[in-house]
């Protein structure tokens, strides 16, 4: 779905560093799978950064998560329509999706859902 553009996709600079970060050939498989789909790049700026303090300064989540922070950041910025992640521990779950819901209204931001993959898959009836 991704390599036909059915979906637009963002990505920000923290989570190709994060990609970096894995061993091979791990690391070579999952630049070999961006290369087949296009994505626009978000580089992080301060307004992503202004974001990410404020999940922080209001305990959604805490410093050690700050890339995760910058992520949804990222996403909220860029008004994506929503987040898909693998991660429950700190982005798909009640209390961040409560959190994030309560920053974009506060804000006047765009709301965004957060999700994980299992909605991308499509029945073949």
């Amino acid at each position: 779905m991704f390599r036909t553009g059915k979906y637009e996709v963002y990505l920000s600079t923290v989570t190709l560093e994060e990609l970096k970060g894995c061993s091979e050939p791990k690391q070579s498989q999952l630049f070999d799978h961006l290369g087949l789909i296009d994505y626009t790049l978000i580089q992080i700026d301060d307004n992503i950064a202004d974001i990410a303090q404020q999940i922080i300064e209001m305990g959604i989540l805490t410093k050690k998560s700050y890339d995760d922070c910058q992520h949804i950041g990222a996403a909220i910025i860029s008004e994506c329509d929503c987040i898909i992640s693998w991660n429950f521990k700190h982005i798909v779950n009640i209390k961040t999706i409560r959190g994030i819901r309560a920053i974009t209204n506060l804000k006047g931001h765009k709301p965004i859902e957060i999700l994980n993959p299992s909605v991308l898959l499509e029945s073949e009836e």
